[in-house]
This record gives C-alpha cells, structure tokens and sequence, in this order.
C-alpha cells in the first residue's frame, strides 16, 4: 500500500475516533453522573468515575415528579404523530409520483417551500389558532400543528421516482387499482427508505419540545420533554442534576429501543434486495 493510501486511512480511522469521542463522551458523562450523589457531581475538579455508585436517583425520578404520566404521554403523542405522519407522506408521495392532475408542479414546490420555513416562525400564529380552538393542554393541540408531512413527502417521492418504471408498468397492465398498487408494488420495493423515514419521524417527535412546552402546562399532557425541564427548573433554586441525569438516561432508552430495532431490518431491506423474485 502506498504511503498515501496509509495517511488516508489514517486520517479516516482519526476522524472516525474524533467522532466517536465528540458523540459518546456527553452520553457518558449524562450516564455516569446518573449515579452520582449531589456532592459528587459538584465536587472540583470533576471525576470521570463516581467513588461511590448509587442508584437511588432512578426511583427517586418516579417519586420527585409525575414521570411515569409523562413517558406515557410522549408514548401516546409520538405513537400517533408518526402514523399520521407516515401514512400522509407515502399517500401524498405517490400522488406526486404516480398521478397526474393540474397544478401537481406548482403544489409540490409549494411542499417545497414549506422544508425551507423554520417551525419557530410558525408558532405564533398556531398558538393563537389552537388558543381560539380551546385546545391548548390537550394532546390534539399538541399533535395537530405538528402533523405537517413536507419532509416525509419529500423523500418518500424522490424515491418512488427512482423505482424501476418497468415493474410499474406491468402493474398497471396486470389492472392493478391505486391502493393495490402501493401496498402491494411501491412499499415492498421502499422497504428501506419507509424504515429510515420511519426512524427519522420516531425520533423527531420523541425530541419534540418547545411547541409542547408552550401549549401542554398540565401534567396530564405534557410530554417528557417538558417534564425534564420541570426538574431542572425547580422552586427551590436548587437543581438537582443526579436526578435530571437519571431522568435523561429513561428518556433515551425507549427511542433507543426503537431505533436498535428498526435498524436490523432497515439493514435486512437493504442486503436482501428491494425486489424478490
């Protein structure tokens, strides 16, 4: 091997371990300080290794707030935002893809448009939308402005666009309707691409935090977003970080979970091949 193949492979494995490094040392140290007692977190210079273990912060999470009420309602908020989501981006998808109708252009790029506008902009006049609605501290006023589709459209359509136009075709010949047609055609040919929007959708509206923040006060629909902010912003002026650690390391865990799992079989689609004989 030349010497600049070995440099370049050299600069790679660095970068990887720069990477690596940059990403797992705020998790370890989230994790580790999750075991910690308060004065070990405060203690100067701070220590990599806690000199005593404890895991008294975990349960005293369920007892310091109502956590168990948040975790389901992100449960709840996530699980119905990303179907929606999900099953509005393939539909809207193959109608760009696969449907001619007037105006599809000027309607697509106006999907378009809206990839290009910041969330932040909007939540103003949201808030007064569902403030006249009535629905602020209730879950459709948390999942309705939120159930926007333009990225999943977006992707879903790009790759329906690249499916092989034979394979179509010959559907179509066969008298395939519209429905037998994505559900038995276009989806198993998406397997990976359905999974990857799938995952990036999960994970978006588990971390989806300042539009519940500003409309889900009460405790009964606020998300566990939020509620990591209520043990932060305590009334005693103390934050109790061992505790917020703890409830952080919860939070991860069932996303983490969920991307674990998705992830073998977007890796199986993608080895076992799109199409099957």
């Amino acid at each position: 091997m030349s010497g600049s193949g070995i440099a370049g492979r050299v600069l790679g494995y660095g970068a990887m371990v720069l990477t690596v490094i940059m990403i797992g040392a705020p998790l370890y140290w989230v994790v580790i300080n999750s075991f910690k007692t308060p004065d070990q977190v405060f203690q100067v210079p701070p220590s990599w290794w806690p000199s005593q273990f404890t895991f008294d912060n975990y349960p005293r999470v369920f007892d310091a707030s109502p956590f168990g009420r948040y975790m389901l309602n992100s449960i709840f908020i996530t699980t119905v935002l990303s179907a929606i989501k999900i099953f509005l981006g393939i539909i809207s998808a193959y109608a760009f893809s696969f449907l001619r109708f007037p105006g599809r252009s000027i309607v697509f790029m106006l999907v378009l448009a809206a990839l290009m506008v910041p969330n932040q902009i909007t939540v103003i006049s949201n808030y007064a939308l569902i403030s006249q609605l009535g629905w602020t501290n209730t879950f459709q006023g948390i999942i309705v402005p939120l159930a926007g589709v333009a990225f999943g459209t977006f992707l879903m359509r790009n790759h329906f666009l690249s499916l092989p136009y034979e394979i179509i075709e010959a559907a179509r010949m066969d008298g395939a309707g519209h429905l037998r047609m994505l559900w038995k055609i276009i989806l198993p040919m998406s397997w990976p691409t359905l999974v990857a929007f799938s995952i990036i959708t999960i994970v978006n509206e588990w971390n989806e935090y300042l539009w519940p923040f500003l409309v889900a006060s009460d405790d009964s629909v606020a998300p566990i977003q939020v509620g990591l902010t209520r043990l932060v912003n305590t009334d005693s002026g103390f934050t109790d970080w061992p505790l917020v650690m703890s409830a952080t390391v919860l939070t991860i865990i069932p996303v983490l979970v969920v991307f674990l799992l998705l992830q073998r079989y977007m890796i199986k689609g993608l080895t076992s091949g799109a199409v099957k004989g």
